[in-house]
């Protein structure tokens, strides 16, 4: 679906755009791709592995999604748009919350009103399980930024722009995740920091997640919130996984941490739908129940929650150092 179709990625420099990229161009033939970010160095960075020449389908643009008019000139004649621009970093947001707001918030709703003036086919939004139950400013904002996508589907007709969401957890090796740090501190010889040895995360690759977003935009009817099934890991044993002769040091929960992440929150149980590799959170709007088919899926019991700490696929330490051989 994807060939001869103009993509935009926003935040397209991140660790999600640079896979997304790389996946996309190796499995297709896009009219274009357009890489739309803030940050020159990066677009310089990534150009220099995508020179012109050879890949003369990509467009790079600089431009921030605060910026409602520059995403109105980026968004000309584009087909689709992957939404993955954010301010991520947790402690920054605490310190930093009118910022995460301007560009979580406010920038995804900029999204959404020029996908819908310049009559882009589908958008799809990168969330996080922070959103889930927020108890820090990025979670909130994303949780906000979540709920405008879906509800950006009541603003439009039918066949007009459809809007989901995509929600997962830590992804494993990306740019200021924990595993590169980890690594960074076994190379210096040093002590591995743990917050808590109790805490537990979800973990996906960027591959998977990119795979799983391309999955689920081919089937998306607009509405859906996104939730893909992913192992948990205790962040002690990813410590071992990393350094198991490396000292560790228990340095207390940082600032909006939880102790264990969660994607669908118990409050969503009564509109969850289950599948093998998937769950589906259906919003509330009558639009959707006009265009959605579970196809197959189960209704989810009262009361169930998907968290980490319960979830049942857990990762071994072998199975967690599999993965990070393979970064």
């Amino acid at each position: 679906m994807f060939n001869d179709k103009v993509i935009l990625i926003t935040g397209g420099t991140g660790s999600f755009g640079k896979k997304f990229t790389e996946i996309i161009l190796k499995r297709y033939k896009p009219k274009k791709l357009i890489i739309f970010s803030r940050d020159e160095l990066k677009q310089f960075e990534m150009a220099m592995e995508y020179p012109e020449h050879k890949y003369p389908c990509i467009r790079f643009f600089i431009g921030d999604i605060r910026d409602k008019d520059r995403l109105f000139r980026a968004f000309h004649k584009v087909d689709y748009v992957i939404h993955a621009a954010a301010l991520k970093h947790v402690p920054a947001a605490e310190y930093n919350p009118f910022e995460s707001v301007k560009t979580n918030i406010i920038g995804s709703q900029n999204v959404i009103n020029v996908a819908i003036d310049k009559g882009v086919k589908r958008v799809m939004a990168l969330s996080t399980d922070k959103a889930a139950n927020p108890i820090n400013l990025y979670g909130a904002t994303k949780l906000c930024s979540d709920k405008l996508f879906i509800s950006g589907n009541s603003y439009v007709g039918q066949e007009e722009t459809i809007f989901s969401v995509v929600r997962y957890g830590n992804v494993l090796g990306s740019r200021g995740s924990v595993v590169p740090f980890f690594l960074k501190k076994k190379a210096e010889g040093k002590i591995l920091p743990i917050t808590d040895p109790r805490m537990t995360r979800f973990w996906i690759t960027v591959e998977q997640g990119v795979d799983f977003v391309i999955n689920c935009f081919r089937t998306m009817v607009g509405g859906e919130l996104f939730i893909p099934k992913i192992p948990s890991m205790n962040m002690r044993d990813l410590a071992i996984a990393i350094g198991s002769e490396c000292k560790t040091e228990i340095i207390g929960i940082r600032p909006g941490e939880k102790l264990h992440e969660v994607m669908v929150p118990k409050d969503d149980a009564h509109r969850t739908i289950e599948y093998d590799d998937k769950y589906i959170i259906r919003p509330d709007q009558e639009f959707f129940g006009r265009r959605f088919n579970s196809n197959g899926g189960k209704q989810v019991s009262e009361g169930f929650e998907y968290d980490s700490e319960t979830n049942p696929w857990k990762l071994t330490i072998d199975e967690a150092r599999e993965m990070i051989a393979q970064l």
